[in-house]
C-alpha cells in the first residue's frame, strides 16, 4: 500500500473561510484525499492555522487583547468552516502549539549550524513613542512607486509592489501615528541565493509540477534570487533560539511551512505512526495562487538546506472572483462559507466550485450560474436519472434489480460506457484534473437519460418485458457507478444514493466496477437534488449587492485633491429598466453630452423605470467600469443615503460639469 502526504495551505487566523479559499485549496485537496483513500492508499492530510505575524499582532494591540486570543477565535471559526464543507483532514492544529515551537526552533538551529543562516545589520523604522522597531505592517505611508497613500511596510495594495518599511514616503506608526526614525538592527538572513541552481534544476526536471506553478517560479529564478530576511523585532512569534537574539522572532514565512510537519507530528503521537513514512513516499501541497512563490522557491530551498526530500508536486488553485468583480473582504464583497451554508448544502458548493472551471484558471462565482448548474446538471440530469431509474424499478419490477437477457447494440454501447467511466475519471483525478473527471460523470448521466428515453421502458414493459428489464438493469448499474465515482466530489449526497441502493460500509474505487446482482432489492426513490427557486437566488443577490451599495455611498473621508479627481456631470436619463433578479437595481442609459453611458443604480426601491426617465441627474463619469448582477456599469448616479432620492439638476445643461 502506497502512502500519500497531503497538505492544505495554512489559513491565516485573522478571518473565517470564504469561497475563494475553498475553491483554490481545501475542496481540491479533499477530493484528492478521498479518492486516494478509495484507491487503497494510506493518506495523511494535514493543515493548521497560521497564527503568528504582524496582522494578528496589530489587531490584538488595537483590541487590547493577547494575540493568541485573536488567533484562537479564528481558529475555531476556520475549523468549523472546514468541517461544515466536509474537508476530511486527519490533523488540524495550530502554529501556537508547543510542538510547533519546538520543531521550528530546532529547524532554525540546524540551518544556523550548517551556515545557511547568517547575521546582518540593516536599517529599520523605530518608533520612539512606542519604544520599539516597527515590523512591516506596523508602519504605513505613501508608496514610493505609485504615490498611493496607506501603503503598508511590506506591500502596496494600489500597485501591488513588494515594499520594505524604510522605502515608504511619510511613514507613520500604525499604533500611535508618530513618525518613526531609522535605526540599525541586527537580523538573521537565509542564504536563498545559494540555492539558485539547485532550485532551477529541481524545477525544470520535475515533470509533475503544473505549468501555472513552474512558469511562475522560473520567472523568479530568471530574475535571480536574493537572500531572505528570516527574523523580525517583535514579541508575537517564535523566539529565535540563540543567546544573543533577545527580542527577535522567526519571520512567519520562516516557520509557517513547518505547520505541515508539526501538524503531522501531533497526528503521529495520537496514532503511533511515523509521519515521515508518508512524506518520504509522496508529498503534495495544495495552495492558492497567491503563495506560489513561497512554496515553489522559499520552502524547497529551506528543505534543501535542512536535507529533506522535496514535495512531489505543488497544486495551486487560481483566483475566484465574485459576480465579475474581484473579491474584497474590506468592502464586504465576499461570500463567507458559514453564510453560504446557512441556505445551501455543502455538496452543492463543492460541485459548483469544481465544475465551474479548471483549477489552473481564474474563474467567477455567479449566483445565476450557480443556480443554473444545480438545476440543470444536478437536478435535471443526475437527479432525474436516479429518480426515474429507482421509480420504474419499483413500479415494474417490485423494487428489485431485474434479470438481464440478450443485449441489443444500444444496450452494449451503454454497458461499455459504464464500464469505461471509472478508469476515465480515475485518470483525470490522478492528474489533478478534477473538473474534467466531473464533466465525464455528468456527460454519461446525460447519455443515460437519452438511453432511458429511447428505450421507453414504460412502454416496453407491456410489449417486451426483457427489453425493459435490460434497460433498468443497466440503469441501476450506472446509479451505483455514479455514486462511487462522485464520493470524492459530493460525499453527503452520494451517501443518500447508497442508502437507496441498500449499500453501507466502506466504499472503494473498485466498487464502481462491481455489478449489482439481479434480484437485489432497492429502496424507494427520494429526491436527492432539489431545484433552487428564483426567490432564493434573488435574496442572496440582494444581500450581496446591498453590502456593495453600502460601500459605494462614498462615506470615506477624502482630501481635496481626491475630490478634484472626481468628474461630476449633468446627465439625462434616456433609458431605464429593472434588473432581473434584483429589487434594488435599475439599468439606466444616461446621456452626458459627449456620449451615452450605462449605469446600474440602486434606486429601484424608490423609483420605477418610468419615474426616472428624462430626469437630469448628477453622475460620476470617471469611475472604473464594474459589473453589477453581471451588467456593466460605467458610472454612478448620486442619490441621498437614507431614502435614495436622486440628486437632480433640472435647470442645467446636459454634460455640464459640477464644480
Amino acid at each position: 500500500m502506497s502512502k500519500v502526504f497531503i497538505t492544505c495551505a495554512l489559513p491565516y487566523a485573522n478571518g473565517p473561510c470564504h469561497l475563494g479559499h475553498l475553491r483554490s485549496t481545501y475542496i481540491p485537496a479533499d477530493i484528492y484525499a478521498r479518492y486516494n483513500r478509495m484507491k487503497g492508499r494510506d493518506v495523511l492530510m494535514v493543515c493548521a492555522t497560521d497564527e503568528h505575524g504582524t496582522p494578528i499582532a496589530v489587531r490584538a494591540e488595537q483590541e487590547g487583547v493577547p494575540p493568541k486570543e485573536i488567533a484562537g477565535r479564528y481558529h475555531d471559526m476556520i475549523k468549523h468552516d472546514l468541517e461544515s464543507c466536509n474537508i476530511s483532514l486527519d490533523s488540524f492544529t495550530r502554529t501556537t502549539d508547543p510542538t510547533h515551537y519546538e520543531i521550528s526552533q530546532n529547524f532554525f538551529l540546524k540551518l544556523y549550524e550548517k551556515g545557511y543562516i547568517y547575521e546582518q545589520v540593516i536599517k529599520q523604522p523605530y518608533c520612539e513613542k512606542c519604544n520599539r522597531f516597527l515590523p512591516d505592517r506596523y508602519v504605513e505611508g505613501t508608496c514610493p512607486h505609485c504615490g498611493a497613500e496607506g501603503a503598508r511596510g511590506d506591500h502596496c495594495e494600489a500597485c501591488g509592489r513588494h515594499l520594505e518599511p524604510i522605502q515608504l514616503v511619510e511613514p507613520a506608526c500604525l499604533i500611535c501615528n508618530s513618525k518613526p526614525e531609522i535605526r540599525e538592527s541586527k537580523q538573521y538572513f537565509f542564504k536563498l541565493s545559494h540555492f539558485q541552481e539547485d532550485l532551477q534544476e529541481w524545477m525544470e526536471n520535475n515533470h509533475e509540477l503544473p505549468p501555472n506553478v513552474k512558469n511562475y517560479a522560473l520567472q523568479w529564478l530568471k530574475e535571480g534570487l536574493k537572500d531572505w530576511i528570516l527574523t523580525r523585532d517583535m514579541e508575537w512569534g517564535i523566539p529565535v533560539p540563540l543567546d544573543d537574539a533577545e527580542g527577535k522572532i522567526i519571520y512567519v514565512w520562516g516557520e509557517a511551512f513547518l505547520g505541515y510537519i508539526s501538524s503531522a507530528s501531533q497526528w503521529s503521537k495520537r496514532e503511533n505512526k511515523p509521519w515521515e513514512d508518508y512524506w518520504n513516499d509522496r508529498a503534495i501541497h495544495f495552495i492558492g495562487k497567491d503563495i506560489i512563490y513561497h512554496h515553489s522557491i522559499f520552502w524547497p530551498a529551506l528543505l534543501m538546506a535542512y536535507g529533506c526530500k522535496l514535495p512531489s508536486t505543488i497544486i495551486a488553485g487560481e483566483y475566484l472572483s465574485l459576480e465579475g468583480k474581484k473579491m474584497s473582504t474590506s468592502k464586504n464583497w465576499v461570500i463567507w462559507a458559514e453564510d453560504f451554508l446557512k441556505t445551501f448544502d455543502a455538496d452543492l458548493l463543492r460541485y459548483y466550485l469544481i465544475a465551474n472551471a479548471p483549477l489552473t484558471r481564474d474563474t467567477d462565482f455567479s449566483w445565476d450560474d450557480f443556480q443554473r448548474r444545480v438545476n440543470d446538471e444536478l437536478a435535471d440530469v443526475l437527479g432525474n436519472f436516479l429518480h426515474r431509474t429507482f421509480t420504474f424499478t419499483h413500479k415494474f419490477f417490485d423494487g428489485k434489480i431485474p434479470e438481464p437477457s440478450k443485449f441489443d447494440e444500444n444496450d452494449e454501447e451503454f454497458e461499455k460506457r459504464i464500464k469505461e467511466l471509472p478508469a476515465t475519471v480515475s485518470d483525470y483525478i490522478e492528474k489533478f484534473k478534477f473538473r474534467e473527471g466531473l464533466i465525464e460523470i455528468i456527460r454519461l448521466a446525460k447519455f443515460a437519460n437519452k438511453y432511458f428515453n429511447d428505450k421507453e421502458p414504460w412502454k416496453a414493459v407491456k410489449t417486451s418485458k426483457d427489453e425493459a428489464a435490460n434497460c433498468l438493469y443497466l440503469c441501476n448499474q450506472l446509479t451505483k457507478t455514479l455514486a462511487v465515482l462522485l464520493v470524492p466530489y459530493i460525499p453527503e449526497k452520494t451517501g443518500e444514493i447508497f442508502k437507496v441502493l441498500g449499500i453501507d460500509g466502506e466504499i472503494t474505487w473498485k466498487d464502481a466496477t462491481v455489478s449489482l446482482p439481479a434480484g437485489m432489492e432497492i429502496g424507494k426513490a427520494k429526491p436527492i437534488f432539489k431545484k433552487i427557486d428564483d426567490e432564493i437566488i434573488e435574496k442572496e443577490k440582494n444581500k450581496l449587492y446591498e453590502s456593495l451599495e453600502d460601500v459605494e455611498t462614498m462615506k470615506d473621508i477624502i482630501t481635496i485633491d481626491d475630490f478634484a479627481k472626481v468628474d461630476l456631470r449633468v446627465g439625462k436619463i434616456i433609458g431605464a429598466e429593472s434588473v432581473k433578479g434584483s429589487k434594488n437595481l435599475l439599468k439606466l442609459i444616461v446621456d452626458i453630452g459627449s456620449k451615452k453611458i450605462q449605469v446600474v443604480a440602486g434606486v429601484a426601491k424608490k423609483y420605477s423605470p418610468e419615474e426616472v426617465l428624462n430626469r437630469k441627474v448628477i453622475v460620476v463619469v470617471n469611475l472604473e467600469p464594474a459589473k453589477l448582477f453581471g451588467i456593466k456599469s460605467e458610472g454612478m448616479i448620486l442619490a441621498t443615503d437614507d431614502n435614495m432620492s436622486l440628486l437632480t439638476a433640472e435647470g442645467a445643461d446636459i454634460g455640464e460639469q459640477i464644480k
